[in-house]
């Protein structure tokens, strides 16, 4: 069930970005939740919560024997010398650490049975009211004194720009490797904020993935949206143990700060997006990110 990347954009654009000189606010067009409290693990509560707000939290989704087996791979990721030089791995703008790995669970025996598991699968599915594939997968590194931020945006804006996703119909999973405290780069959410599209400005460069992976400019919101959006919804930090897990829809604006503290914060972060849903050309760059950004295999997940 694999796509070509060539395949043409047969879906109307509903969601116009990096296309203007000047920022719009758009209504969304598509549901939040498009399965229903029946169909897994969530309760009726629960999956309304979701819809309402735009993320949920699981504690504990992994055992601590689970984390610590994660941690440890996290570790020799963020050290194997040969692995540095894979296309996959970005490293810190500033202090050249390791700032992300992605296609992890390709790269990762370890890693490799997390994007199949039902604990994680069957929510997706809930969600998503179809069987999903893996989008994309990574772990991200915030050691203390050093993790770098990331700034303010919404995943889907990048992912309809750059990959062709056509509606909001992908949920991510942020699992932590490490507590989550106020202070050391927690994730931040502004709750509801998913219902509303930032349409960016800025034409989208070639081979644009090579700096925004290190710090990204282009498809990031301007300061009057953040602004608006803030004052309506608030912003919630997002803080917790290892082995929880923050769910959140694709179009939640998010971003975290950087970690001056002594504590690590890092975690493993699995995009589901809908088979319904697959990426075909972008709509608003010249071609396709790699697969390990974009991945072009629809093949279900946990099937």
């Amino acid at each position: 069930m694999t796509l070509q990347m060539d395949a043409p954009t047969t879906a109307t654009d509903e969601y116009p970005t990096r296309k203007t000189g000047e920022p719009a606010l758009l209504y969304r067009r598509d549901p939040v939740v498009w399965g229903s409290g029946d169909d897994g693990p969530f309760s009726s509560e629960e999956i309304g919560a979701y819809d309402e707000r735009g993320y949920t939290q699981i504690e504990n989704l992994v055992t601590a024997d689970e984390v610590r087996s994660y941690q440890t791979e996290l570790e020799r990721l963020g050290s194997d010398p040969q692995l540095r030089e894979d296309e996959r791995v970005i490293v810190e703008p500033a202090s050249d650490e390791v700032r992300s790995v992605f296609e992890v669970h390709r790269i990762s025996r370890v890693f490799s049975g997390l994007v199949h598991d039902p604990r994680l699968v069957d929510r997706a599915r809930q969600i998503l009211g179809s069987d999903v594939y893996v989008h994309q997968s990574r772990v991200n590194y915030k050691p203390g004194f050093g993790g770098g931020s990331f700034y303010w945006h919404s995943d889907f804006e990048t992912w309809h720009a750059e990959d062709g996703m056509p509606r909001m119909r992908a949920v991510s999973f942020s699992i932590a490797l490490t507590d989550n405290f106020p202070h050391n780069g927690a994730l931040m959410i502004m709750p509801g904020s998913h219902r509303t599209f930032v349409s960016c400005v800025g034409e989208t460069p070639d081979d644009h993935y090579r700096s925004s992976l290190r710090s990204q400019h282009v498809g990031t919101p301007d300061q009057g949206s953040l602004t608006v959006l803030a004052e309506r919804h608030g912003i919630d930090v997002l803080t917790g143990g290892a082995g929880g897990a923050t769910v959140f829809d694709s179009n939640c604006m998010h971003g975290s700060g950087g970690n001056i503290t002594p504590y690590p914060r890092s975690n493993v972060f699995i995009v589901f997006n809908s088979v319904e849903n697959a990426c075909a050309r972008p709509f608003a760059a010249s071609g396709p990110r790699p697969e390990f950004l974009s991945a072009r295999d629809f093949t279900p997940a946990g099937r």
